[in-house]
């Protein structure tokens, strides 16, 4: 029976990414690790557990990922064969009041899965990037071949280096790895900073909507069961350990983007979550969404547009994200209806 250990499996894309192997792969043991910090409610990450936590070969670790001890047990007893390391501190705007999270989380945490991995050797370690890394990039769509060099805060300079954590360990102890950026992931269940999510709670609540840069940012959402499919595939196939001309390892290393490949409007993409809520009977026809929206500037940390090319995945994997905005957000609108209300 194979191992896969999923850190933060409690959040939004490692829960739903347990729940489809849990639910597919018969000869696999999920073991996942999650701090169930209150970065946001609880209550969220609660239910998504209760969703997978009678699988009887899955086995939740209460811990935190900076904990080395905690880490390092784990692999001790389970020794894991696919790592898929998807806990994190997330959120561009958090990081600018709250940076000790940061590097406690992405950093720390990440260097303590690595020295694991080291220590008791994977057969695949993928590890969940993101598309802040392209930061101030003007060439889209953004490539994995693009330099990224302009980080615009401290979450996508995280991110950066677990790159470049990630790929001196596979170059040194022939760890073969894969890092995914992923593009605005969304989707039931999500995570309430997400604007989706945080633009619903305020709607319902009559208060007003912050569009930024005057509703003319774009981004490349990407509906969370495309998220779990490019993971999957990704972890089946893990980067070839081979040798250069020198004898020594060819780091086994890639990057990858999971995105769309479509960004949307910001306004589209209000107007669409509106017919949706109002479909799903969150809030009423009647509602009157012009006096609850607001056009505001661009806010520290955020870009302008974000837009993956996905041609290697669809090459090596055969697979690119499909899901339209509107049949996301139909299934999140729902989904909220049956949650909250």
């Amino acid at each position: 029976m194979k191992t896969i250990f999923i850190t933060g499996v409690a959040g939004f894309i490692g829960s739903n990414l347990a729940k489809r192997i849990l639910n597919e792969e018969k000869d696999v043991q999920v073991v996942g690790l999650d701090n169930l910090n209150d970065y946001y409610d609880v209550k969220l990450k609660e239910y998504r557990l209760n969703e997978i936590k009678d699988f009887d070969n899955f086995n939740f670790i209460k811990g935190n990922l900076a904990d080395k001890e905690t880490v390092e047990n784990i692999f001790k007893e389970y020794k894991p064969e696919i790592v898929v390391n998807l806990a994190a501190q997330a959120g561009v705007r958090y990081s600018i009041t709250n940076p000790d999270a940061y590097i406690e989380s992405n950093l720390i945490g990440f260097y303590n899965i690595l020295e694991c991995c080291r220590h008791y050797p994977v057969e695949h370690l993928v590890y969940a990037s993101s598309s802040s890394v392209y930061g101030g990039n003007k060439k889209i769509p953004f490539s994995t071949d693009d330099k990224v060099d302009n980080p615009v805060s401290l979450y996508a300079a995280t991110k950066k280096s677990n790159e470049l954590l990630a790929h001196s360990y596979s170059k040194l102890y022939n760890i073969p790895s894969t890092g995914l950026r992923f593009f605005t992931v969304y989707g039931p269940a999500g995570r309430p900073d997400m604007a989706y999510f945080g633009f619903t709670n305020k709607l319902l609540a009559g208060e007003t909507i912050k569009i930024f840069n005057y509703g003319n940012c774009k981004r490349d959402f990407t509906y969370i069961d495309d998220i779990v499919e490019g993971v999957i595939r990704v972890m089946k196939k893990a980067p070839e350990k081979k040798n250069g001309e020198d004898g020594l390892p060819i780091p086994p290393y890639a990057i990858y983007n999971i995105g769309n490949s479509n960004p949307e409007n910001l306004l589209d993409f209000v107007n669409i979550l509106q017919e949706e809520l109002v479909r799903a009977e969150v809030l009423p026809k009647e509602y009157d969404f012009e006096a609850h929206k607001e056009l505001v500037p661009m806010q520290a940390g955020d870009v302008p547009i974000t837009y993956a090319d996905t041609t290697p995945l669809e090459k090596e994997f055969g697979f690119k994200p499909h899901t339209t905005l509107r049949e996301g957000l139909r299934k999140f609108a729902e989904w909220y209806k049956e949650f909250y209300m």
